[in-house]
């Protein structure tokens, strides 16, 4: 099978809601965190580099090596970033224009963030959050790399040349759009588009893809989040493939909430409310706990887990949590979740780190996607030592309902047998 797209992302949740675009449309679509893949098995790879936490430099250094490791020729690249700008994205854009450039001669960036489907908007290139400044929202005010989020600005800033093509342009029809475009690749490296809606994403998927999907000039790549996945996917062609088959346990749902974004925890409130959910509150200092106390509670979400229960796993950070101790305790969850992995008839997690840990641990190497429950939130077949079912959410996606129809779609999958 070709590969018709590389998906590049720096945690585990943006590889998943990126990719399930092409998934959803029948397209054989995997996500991976670790090793280099065999042999071209996927018509989409979406590849977690793993790189939110760590410095620009290195997060720039694991995405080249990503990049020179799985990017061939003639395969189409979608370099994922956050759409609240967390993380070390523009180190990260460097880090591709410069594969490109190495590789092809020439790198040109359509960057357009926008998400309209969790309310992620870019006007005048900058982002809004429900018509909010990005600046302003609680996510900015607890984790934020760069000054602002004037898109070109931020990007001067980092020593890349950018253009902004207004919403004017992007809805002016397809033609003045490409031209745009086109114009752009001459002068900068990076053009910000805007946009508010899913139409006007497809409008800039439409004015950057030739004939085949191919980019209208050499070096092309774009950067964003779902919201540009999704209408790149709709002008991608490729043949569809059947559903994966379900090889797990038949045990309960484990659900797992180690986000602090706040929508995430109503919704870990809503589910512990619902009947026939076990909630297991665990202090982050579990990490640093003796050992047989890890063991004995981990035995006994296993249990639950075994005699058919639905857990809800909910890590209770507090009011003022230390974020550098983020990775210490997602894998140290991971480590107490392990003996639930040949017991669980499947999972659902918010936080890429989080979910990463977790899976890690339970011997999964690889999803194979399947479907979209709700924008951002993505279900796939675990690959590697298990085959259950598994749904992942950013945790700033969704609303206090999310964990519910998500444990609604697995209780169903687990009742049928499929996940088609």
């Amino acid at each position: 099978m070709t590969r018709h797209w590389l998906v590049v992302a720096d945690d585990l949740t943006g590889a998943a809601d990126c990719a399930i675009a092409f998934a959803k449309r029948g397209l054989h679509t995997t996500v991976r965190w670790r090793g280099e893949p065999a042999a071209a098995a996927e018509a989409v790879l979406s590849y977690d580099a793993n790189s939110r936490n760590l410095p620009a430099a290195e997060a720039a250094s694991r995405h080249a090596e990503v990049l020179s490791a799985l990017h061939r020729p003639g395969t189409r690249l979608f370099k994922k970033i956050d759409s609240t700008l967390r993380g070390q994205p523009m180190a990260e854009l460097a880090a591709t224009l410069a594969h490109l450039r190495a590789r092809d001669g020439m790198a040109f960036g359509i960057l357009a963030p926008a998400f309209p489907g969790t309310g992620r908007t870019t006007e005048n290139g900058r982002i809004l959050v429900r018509g909010q400044p990005l600046e302003e929202t609680q996510t900015w005010r607890r984790d934020h790399t760069y000054p602002s989020a004037d898109l070109a600005a931020v990007l001067s800033g980092t020593g890349l040349r950018a253009e902004v093509i207004p919403l004017a342009t992007v809805r002016s029809g397809h033609e003045r759009l490409r031209a745009a475009v086109l114009a752009a690749a001459e002068s900068v490296e990076i053009a910000v588009c805007d946009a508010v809606t899913d139409d006007d994403l497809a409008r800039i998927a439409a004015a950057t893809n030739g004939p085949g999907g191919k980019p209208v000039c050499p070096g092309l790549f774009w950067i964003g989040a779902g919201g540009l996945a999704d209408a790149l996917a709709a002008v991608s062609e490729a043949a569809a493939t059947p559903p994966p088959s379900l090889e797990g346990p038949r045990g309960g749902t484990l659900i797992v909430v180690g986000s602090l974004a706040e929508v995430s925890r109503s919704a870990a409130r809503r589910l512990a409310s619902a009947p026939g959910i076990r909630h297991v509150p665990v202090d982050p200092a579990i990490a640093f706990a003796r050992p047989t106390e890890a063991v004995r509670l981990g035995g006994s979400i296993a249990a639950a887990l075994g005699a058919g229960e639905d857990v809800l796993v909910e890590v209770m950070m507090g009011e003022a949590p230390d974020l550098t101790q983020g990775p210490v305790i997602a894998d140290a969850l991971g480590r107490l979740l392990a003996p639930a992995a040949r017991l669980m008839g499947g999972l659902a997690a918010t936080g890429g780190e989080t979910s990463a840990a977790i899976l890690a641990h339970c011997g999964i190497d690889g999803l194979r996607l399947v479907d979209e429950i709700e924008p951002g939130v993505s279900l796939g077949v675990s690959l590697g030592e298990i085959g259950v079912p598994i749904v992942t959410k950013a945790g700033a996606f969704g609303d206090e309902d999310s964990l519910l129809r998500a444990v609604h779609r697995l209780r169903h999958i687990y009742t049928q047998g499929s996940v088609a």
